[in-house]
């Protein structure tokens, strides 16, 4: 094998994965994990685990690939990582710790997210325990939410000896891992062994419990000793365009919440999604991505209309690559005005027009402005709006806790204006990744075990 050649991840085949909602990639077999780890230098200066939110130690554990030692390499990213079988999956790696890998400079980074997927894997397959828990210390603290920043600051507080209760207002802990990833991208059963984890750990889950309408903060706080809010961002934005309230019309967080918690694809569905003939997602993130790739495979036509050019797409390169495979329709530089509706407010189509690119502002985005004279029509009979996500307050309901005027959380490192009270994940950042709400919930647990 050429050392400068990553090796690919063996993957369905697109003509069979569009009929089905299983793993797209199957992940490194052990030759193939051997051989990709083979590949790396083991720097002095490791820029890798500087690109890494959560600092895993990467060549050590690629280290532990090489010497077949699964348990030290599984050992070594738990040290740093909650969720190391989710994260080997959706972490955008390639703006990350293989962004940063000096072998990318010059041929193919090291596969650091297959490696450490590889790993996950092999220690779910064989049973692998790595983390030891220190006696309870007394100290109590509520976690709100069970997304990314909760089950972070979970596992490091459990660690340590506190004694966690996490509050979940749906009925399936994961927050986005749950409800918002597609089971072709990151298999629930994934998720419930992440879970699991910390329930080994002690740490109490309880579902279907809508803090601020059940339980309110200042109650938690009288319970608690501290409190960290990991609620996320989980109201979906719209256009504000005229036809936006029709039957047809939904956010993409619906359809994915529909299919990925509610099983909607499946024949004996009680919540099945009306089978469109024709479905435009608009939007160009990995949500989109995600909502356009899940309709298809509900055997639905599906276009993704996004506004920037393919170089702006803000999805990852390797969903990118996949819905093309999937023969999913990009109508890119287009954006709709109004959507078309009939007699009883049914979507009939869309009106469109073609966008052009300006100049590139301070942010390095490059300005977007409408074409003239380009108006047209498309014909569909769904809309699905994956434009991002804003705060839903209803946790914070009856607290004083200060906001910013985009409806944040603020505070100072993770501390919120109320005393004992820490908050972090896309709450106090809005909408982000995986791995950066898992950053801010690890900080927000170190500063708990500091301070209380």
């Amino acid at each position: 094998m050429n050392n400068d050649t990553k090796v690919k991840m063996r993957v369905q085949s697109p003509e069979s994965r569009v009929t089905n909602f299983e793993e797209v990639s199957y992940g490194y077999n052990d030759e193939e994990a051997l051989k990709e780890a083979s590949r790396c230098l083991h720097c002095a200066n490791p820029r890798c685990v500087k690109g890494c939110p959560v600092n895993i130690q990467i060549p050590e554990f690629i280290k532990a690939i090489k010497e077949n030692n699964i348990k030290e390499a599984y050992e070594i990213i738990s040290l740093s990582s909650s969720l190391p079988a989710v994260c080997g999956r959706v972490c955008p790696q390639e703006k990350q710790c293989e962004k940063m890998c000096i072998k990318g400079f010059k041929s193919d980074a090291i596969a650091i997210g297959s490696l450490e997927r590889y790993v996950a894997d092999r220690a779910i397959k064989d049973n692998l325990t790595s983390v030891s828990k220190k006696e309870s210390n007394g100290k109590k603290v509520a976690v709100v939410g069970s997304g990314p920043s909760g089950l972070s600051c979970a596992y490091e507080l459990a660690k340590e000896g506190f004694q966690v209760t996490i509050y979940e207002v749906l009925h399936k802990a994961g927050g986005v891992l749950t409800y918002g990833i597609p089971e072709f991208r990151l298999p629930k059963r994934i998720v419930e062994n992440e879970v699991n984890k910390l329930k080994e750990l002690g740490v109490e889950i309880k579902t279907d419990v809508p803090v601020g309408n059940a339980i309110t903060i200042d109650e938690l706080k009288k319970e608690y000793d501290a409190i960290f809010l990991g609620t996320g961002a989980g109201l979906p934005k719209f256009m504000n365009i005229p036809g936006e309230d029709a039957n047809g019309v939904f956010s993409a967080n619906e359809i994915l919440t529909r299919i990925n918690l509610m099983n909607a694809y499946k024949e004996d569905s009680k919540t099945p999604i009306k089978k469109a003939k024709v479905a435009y997602v608009i939007g160009g993130g990995n949500v989109a991505m995600d909502a356009v790739r899940s309709l298809k495979r509900l055997g639905i036509e599906t276009h993704l209309m996004y506004r920037r050019s393919e170089e702006e797409l803000p999805a990852r390169k390797e969903e990118v690559e996949h819905a093309k495979e999937e023969q999913i329709i990009f109508n890119l530089l287009t954006n709709p005005v109004e959507i078309l509706t009939d007699d009883n407010n049914n979507v009939i189509g869309m009106n469109v027009v073609d966008m052009e690119l300006g100049e590139a502002g301070e942010d390095g985005r490059r300005s977007v402005s409408e074409k003239e004279e380009s108006l047209h029509k498309v014909d569909c009979d769904m809309v699905v709006m994956a434009l991002g996500t804003s705060p839903n307050h209803e946790a914070l309901k009856y607290s004083d806790i200060k906001l910013d005027d985009r409806g944040l959380i603020v505070v100072e490192e993770s501390k919120t204006s109320l005393e004992n009270v820490y908050a972090g994940g896309d709450i106090v950042t809005g909408a982000a990744t995986v791995i950066l709400a898992m950053e801010a919930g690890k900080k927000a647990a170190h500063e708990i075990i500091e301070k209380i």
